[in-house]
């Protein structure tokens, strides 16, 4: 039943007693009452913002859902009725309202009725001071972790909390903190979540990592000249840039250094960002004032390094020119470093041309400038990873690093393993496709998209490898050996062998594990109107076919229930998809035949289809 899953009392027990709240209800279940879509700021800036209501029957919340999370909603999994388990979220009280910032959420249970469980009462806010943080099922109380935090302990605490936003010097300089002074010292600070700062936030303490720092720049107008500089600050529920003009530029330049964490406090200015000058989605930015008060922070971790929102090479050209994105890939080409002198302003820049590539078998030229471009020191097939670039359609499709992005090289991050793991494994011996060939708009060439008829009539693959897209129905998966079982490592994918003993052993990397990760290996036939193909999967590719559902969930599915097996295959027939595929020969056994391998997988965009078939129309017409 719906009602035994939920959470009862956690509500209350994180707002008032944190303690109970982090040992009792470690990652809480609660029922989703209302979802609502919030308004656009002013000009229409910044990414969809989504207040929810959450139950755990005896009381009711509101929520904020950070834009991380966003995706639940735009897959349609959160909806109104639906059971969902909180595994990140912040609980703040602020302005005397108890509210909550949902980080990371997962739809357990979705209800056949919106029906509400039970009568739940709005919580009355009983707390005073700081108020309890919960990450990721690890409490929080004030900042300090709720594993050592006893009721004895808690008033010391909060007289400890206000001198976390204060420090012992003014002025600028490197020292571990630097105060503008005039700040109330006595005042406690809430340690606030940067999804949740706006213009009516007051007395607030961020803790955030700097991920970025610009150089200083100057302007001279005929009324004004000044300086500035701007950082990009970094916690676990989201990103915010800062601007230090003119006296705070003196003040805190030298102090805020890339990769180190602070403690930064009000007063400072909080106001809608000009996205013209920042490469971050969140709606608001900062401004430091004299009175700012910023603490390097003694305990430098549980706040994560870098963010980054991937899309995959391949992805480009369906990406609008002069939007910003993050990129991955594998190193393949590095060029001199060369100059070009700007129109406007006559003054030469030093840029450097790399070539990325991926598993999508797509290549895309990336353009770094200034220091980065001259500093380079990376050798080819080295994994680098890109924050905040521009496309452009300068030749298809190709990206140029803004100046408030980052790069980093072979990043300890899962995208960089598994590009890492792919290249050794077979990418260093493809042929990749480059975005002139795809582009129509940009090149004037005719687009890749193909119907299976063509694929087979123009022998695509019987040559070199052929990539091309098609737009196709699934009609059937083989469901025998649709999966194997892999090496849990995370730079290894290769089949592990059953010892008989309880272990499980890979060979490659010479480690017996305790069970093995299974991934999709699977063989999906298509149709289009024009014939039928037969498509290779891995496992990526595979989990979009099979409505997100990982190789390991079927093959507990199999081992307890058949007949619930056979309907999770029959649920992903009938699904037409976008397929980015790769022909080339192959051999099985003594023949040689055609392979065609699936790259990646996307849902249809019906809006993008419609505007195509629109335009043949009028080709048609005319």
């Amino acid at each position: 039943m719906a009602e035994q899953q939920i959470s009862q009392g956690a509500i209350s027990a994180i707002f008032n007693d944190p303690d109970r709240a982090a040992a009792q209800f470690p990652v809480p279940v609660f029922q989703c009452l209302q979802i609502k879509t919030l308004d656009a700021k002013a000009g229409g800036v910044g990414a969809e913002r989504y207040r929810i209501v959450l139950s755990d029957v005896r009381n009711y919340v509101q929520c904020m859902l950070a834009t991380q999370a966003n995706h639940v909603v735009h897959d349609g999994l959160l909806q109104r009725g639906c059971i969902v388990r909180l595994k990140q979220f912040q609980a703040q009280s602020l302005n005397g309202r108890n509210i909550m910032i949902v980080l990371d959420l997962e739809v357990i249970e979705s209800l056949g009725a919106p029906d509400k469980i039970g009568e739940p009462a709005a919580l009355d806010n009983k707390a005073t001071g700081p108020q309890n943080t919960t990450i990721g099922g690890a409490g929080f109380y004030g900042g300090v972790k709720t594993e050592n935090v006893t009721q004895e302990s808690k008033p010391q605490i909060q007289k400890q909390l206000p001198s976390r936003a204060t420090a012992s010097s003014g002025g600028g300089g490197g020292g571990g903190g630097a105060r503008g002074g005039g700040g109330d010292v006595n005042a406690p600070s809430t340690i606030y979540p940067i999804e949740g700062l706006s213009p009516y936030a007051h007395k607030w303490t961020i803790k955030a990592r700097v991920t970025s720092k610009s150089d200083i720049k100057t302007w001279q107008k005929a009324s004004s000249e000044g300086k500035l500089f701007s950082v990009n600050l970094l916690d676990e529920s989201g990103e915010i840039k800062a601007t230090g003009f003119n006296e705070q530029c003196d003040q805190y330049y030298e102090m805020l250094q890339e990769g180190s964490v602070y403690y930064i406090s009000s007063p400072c200015k909080v106001q809608l960002a000009k996205k013209q000058f920042s490469n971050l989605p969140n709606d608001y930015e900062l401004t430091f004032e004299r009175d700012t008060v910023i603490e390097k922070a003694e305990d430098q971790t549980n706040v994560p390094q870098v963010r980054f929102n991937f899309c995959n090479i391949q992805e480009l050209q369906d990406i609008e020119k002069d939007a910003t994105v993050d990129i991955i890939g594998v190193l393949k080409e590095v060029q001199e470093v060369s100059q070009i002198v700007s129109k406007t302003t006559q003054k030469p820049y030093d840029k450097r041309e790399l070539t990325l590539v991926d598993d999508t078998g797509y290549s895309v030229r990336v353009t770094i400038w200034g220091k980065t471009a001259t500093n380079f020191d990376a050798e080819p097939e080295s994994i680098v990873a890109f924050k905040g670039t521009r496309v452009s359609d300068f030749g298809g499709r190709s990206l140029s690093l803004l100046a408030s992005g980052s790069m980093m090289l072979d990043p300890d991050i899962a995208e960089a393993h598994r590009l890492k793991g792919w290249y050794d494994a077979q990418g260093r011996n493809e042929a990749f496709a480059t975005h002139n060939n795809s582009m129509g708009a940009a090149t004037g060439r005719k687009e890749d998209v193909k119907s299976i008829s063509q694929v087979k009539d123009e022998n695509l693959g019987m040559e070199n490898p052929d990539y091309f897209s098609l737009k196709a129905t699934i009609v059937y998966i083989k469901q025998d050996n649709f999966a194997y079982p892999a090496c849990r490592s995370e730079t290894c994918n290769k089949k592990v062998v059953d010892m008989g003993d309880g272990t499980w052993r890979c060979e490659s990397c010479n480690i017996n594990h305790d069970r093995p990760q299974y991934r999709y290996i699977m063989s999906v036939n298509v149709n289009d109107h024009t014939g039928q193909l037969w498509l290779s999967c891995f496992d990526e590719t595979a989990r979009i076919i099979m409505g997100g559902k990982s190789a390991d969930e079927l093959m507990e599915i199999r081992e307890q229930d058949e007949t619930r097996l056979a309907a999770e295959f029959e649920a992903a027939n009938c699904r037409k998809l976008n397929f980015r595929c790769r022909a080339k020969m192959d051999s099985f056994g003594d023949q040689q035949r055609v392979r065609y391998q699936v790259m990646s997988a996307t849902q249809l965009d019906y809006k993008s289809e419609g505007h195509k078939l629109a335009e043949l129309i009028k080709q048609m017409s005319m």
